[in-house]
């Protein structure tokens, strides 16, 4: 739990669920790493210190590299936000070994990797949020890979959970349903999606990166850890 301000590594942090969740905290005026494949940038007005690192979560060496190069030895990183992630639909009939990796490496090896190349800058009260999906609890058809593979980011919220309690790092996981972003747009079926869900719209992604903000600095969260909160609107119960 953080009173002031801090510094926070997002990844995905160029666009959707990710660029938000950069922005929340650039507004509360932490610095942030903001890793993706494509540079990041910042609101002109924001208080907070965007630091943008263009690297690949399916390297751990490049990850540690780059964000040894943005940070200062000994800086403490105090939030990770794990959000980078692909979703190409996929069927038994469908699939294929590159598309299996792409998922997998990117959704899966990404999260272990931002997380070891972080974990010597992660102290007593740092906090991981982890994004997994309501695909994680629920089947989607046409997602046999993206399903499986955010099932693997719960249990790895759940071990990694048990392995840094002791270290004082709390780890938690997000899973959103539909949320209006720009990849989720470009699917055509978010307004069927609104239909089917009982609050009767998609989340915004200012909602979720809320969410990020309040389990990683909220004087509330401070006992939670090895959750996955679903933010679905009711469409996923568990």
């Amino acid at each position: 739990m953080h009173d002031n301000t801090g510094i926070a590594l997002i990844t995905g942090a160029s666009s959707g669920m990710g660029r938000s969740t950069t922005e929340r905290f650039l507004a509360a005026g932490w610095t942030v790493v903001g890793v993706d494949v494509t540079p990041s940038t910042a609101p002109d007005d924001a208080p907070g210190t965007l630091l943008s690192v263009v690297a690949d979560v399916r390297s751990r060496a490049d990850l540690t590299s780059a964000v040894d190069a943005a940070l200062p030895p000994g800086a403490r990183i105090d939030v990770i936000a794990n959000i980078a992630g692909v979703y190409p639909p996929t069927t038994l009939d469908s699939y294929d070994d590159a598309t299996f990796h792409r998922i997998f490496d990117i959704n899966v090896l990404g999260v272990l990797n931002v997380i070891a190349a972080a974990r010597p800058r992660l102290d007593a009260g740092s906090s991981v949020v982890n994004f997994a999906s309501v695909d994680a609890f629920t089947v989607s058809p046409g997602q046999l890979l993206y399903g499986a593979s955010k099932a693997a980011v719960v249990m790895l919220t759940k071990s990694l959970a048990l392995e840094l309690a002791q270290a004082g790092i709390r780890v938690n996981g997000i899973a959103p349903g539909w949320v209006a972003t720009p990849g989720n747009a470009a699917t055509g079926r978010m307004e069927a999606a609104s239909a089917s869900i009982p609050l009767g719209r998609v989340a915004q992604p200012e909602e979720i990166a809320e969410w990020v903000w309040l389990l990683s600095t909220g004087m509330h969260s401070a006992f939670i850890t090895g959750e996955t909160i679903v933010l679905s609107g009711g469409d996923v119960m568990r």
